[in-house]
This record gives C-alpha cells, sequence and structure tokens, in this order.
C-alpha cells in the first residue's frame, strides 16, 4: 500500500464543474447512469469536476461502474458511514430540534430535513471513495488486483422523497450569503457544496445547524476525525476489488488527453482532502436531530 497523505492544498486550483443543466445529450446520459449505478439524486460537485475532463472522466467511469455495482464496494461506503457517524457522536453536536419548533417548525419539516440529510449520508461516502480512488491512480498507486466483485442486491439508498432543491447564491437573501462566505471561509473553500446549498432550502434551519459546529470545524478533535476517515478511506481505496481493471496508466493517459495531468491531479487533491470533513459536517447535522 502507498500512503496518501492528508493535507490541504497550498493554493485552491481553479475548477470547472459541468453542471447537470449545461451539459448535452450524451454527458447527460453518463451522468443519469452515474446517479442511477449509485443510487443518488445529485451529481457531486467532484464527479461533475471530473467531467470537465472528458477522456479523464469517461475511462474513469468505464473502471469504475462495475465496482460501484458491486457488493464490496456498498459495504465498504455503508461502514465508512458508520465510522463517521461515530466520530460525529463523539464531537456532541447540540440537539437543535426544540428549537427548531420553537421558531414553528413543524414536525412534517423537520423531518424533511432529517431525510436530507439522509441522502447526503448515504451518498458522500461513495464520493469520497470515487475521489480516493482517483488520487490514488494518479499519485501512482493501484487498486486491487482481484477482479471478482459480487454485484450489490437491491436498492442501498434510503427509502426517502425530499424535493431536492439547491438555495443558489443568486437566489439566497443577504443573511443566507453572509453565511455561505462563513462556510467557504471556515472550509477555505472558493465554492459553497451541494449539501449546505441543499439544507439551506431552510435558510433559519441552516443558520442555526451551522452556527452550532462552527466552532468545532478546524478545531484539533474535528481535525482528528477528518484523519480518521482519510485513513480508512484510503485503506479501503486499496483493498476493494477491481473488475474493472481500472489501472493508474490508463487513467493518466487518458487524462494528459484533456490537460496537463498535473492539473488534474491538484484538482483530485483537492476533492479528496475536502470530502472527509463534509461527511463529518453532515454527520453532525444528523446528530444534532437525532440527539435531541
Amino acid at each position: 500500500m502507498i500512503e496518501l497523505p492528508r493535507r490541504p492544498p497550498v493554493t485552491v486550483p481553479t475548477i470547472h464543474p459541468l453542471p447537470e443543466y449545461a451539459v448535452g445529450d450524451e454527458r447527460a446520459a453518463r451522468y443519469a447512469d452515474m446517479k442511477a449505478v449509485l443510487q443518488v439524486p445529485w451529481m457531486g460537485v467532484v464527479t461533475m469536476a471530473y467531467a470537465h475532463y472528458p477522456n479523464f472522466f469517461d475511462e474513469l467511469w468505464r473502471g469504475l461502474r462495475p465496482l460501484c455495482l458491486s457488493q464490496p464496494l456498498v459495504e465498504g461506503a455503508q461502514g465508512l458511514r458508520a465510522s463517521v457517524e461515530q466520530a460525529a457522536q463523539e464531537l456532541a453536536p447540540s440537539p437543535i430540534v426544540e428549537q427548531l419548533k420553537n421558531a414553528g417548525y413543524g414536525e412534517r419539516e423537520i423531518a424533511d430535513i432529517g431525510d436530507m440529510i439522509e441522502v447526503f449520508s448515504h451518498g458522500n461516502p461513495l464520493y469520497l471513495l470515487i475521489a480516493t480512488m482517483v488520487r490514488l491512480l494518479l499519485e501512482g498507486g493501484e487498486m486491487s488486483q482481484a477482479h471478482d466483485a459480487p454485484p450489490v442486491a437491491g436498492r442501498h439508498a434510503p427509502d426517502v422523497h425530499v424535493p431536492f432543491v439547491l438555495m443558489e447564491p443568486h437566489h439566497a437573501d443577504a443573511p443566507t450569503r453572509a453565511l455561505y462566505d462563513e462556510v467557504k471561509a471556515a472550509l477555505r473553500l472558493p465554492f459553497v457544496n451541494t449539501d449546505y446549498r441543499a439544507l439551506a432550502h431552510w435558510p433559519s434551519y441552516f443558520a442555526l445547524a451551522w452556527g452550532d459546529i462552527k466552532g468545532l470545524v478546524g478545531a484539533a478533535a474535528h481535525e482528528a476525525c477528518c484523519q480518521a476517515v482519510h485513513d480508512r478511506a484510503v485503506a479501503l481505496a486499496q483493498t476493494l476489488p477491481n473488475p474493472g481493471r481500472l489501472t493508474a496508466t490508463a487513467l493518466k493517459a487518458a487524462a494528459e488527453q484533456d490537460a496537463p495531468l498535473r492539473e488534474i491531479l491538484e484538482v483530485s487533491r483537492l476533492f479528496q482532502h475536502l470530502l472527509p470533513g463534509l461527511v463529518i459536517n453532515v454527520a453532525l447535522f444528523r446528530g444534532q436531530l437525532i440527539g435531541s
């Protein structure tokens, strides 16, 4: 196994995510296939950023698709989620349900927020594993030589139905835009993750939830949790089977058809660094609701 140190980028690279509404028919079909295979309702910013590099993206999904349809990948993501939620519990987020009720939130609204968090709790570990495998391969590591991967049986996504509406900065009022600036500053990112934009569909909820956890973000205990999540994802990336026979050589060759390899490597490092913190923060939001 090779080591992939967890370290923030010295300079945040420019990313060019291709949003779902802006892609043509062929890329839209690829997006739809990825969402169906992963059983998620959204394309992560990470995979939309990869899609800016078409040859790289196509080779990546060709190689990872069989794994993403497999039981080992799903079990790995579920185990990763369980470890994340245990770590978040130890960080002790404050219960906020009574505050929400006092602000006027009904049971149905609170349940919808919980369902949205459940969607991200399921999908983010999958995106984290993809990001980790990408970085592993671009840095010269290899995935497992084992190719046998039993298919996953049935549906593993949560059985929830919640409107997937994102509060984009141009939709938001001044207080929410200011909150987005605060999130970006805390995370040292030039963009706001999908998760936060979806939860800001309930602006007063998101202000309360973020206000509770922002003091944890970047603190030693939070960073230790992020490191543990990173380490587990790196171990999984090198031990999961490789039914698509994806190799570092093929992925790097595809990347170099689109851009300098260093550019795509820096993009991969950015997302593989930020996603452990994102999954921890979403688990903290979950803990705020179930701890009440």
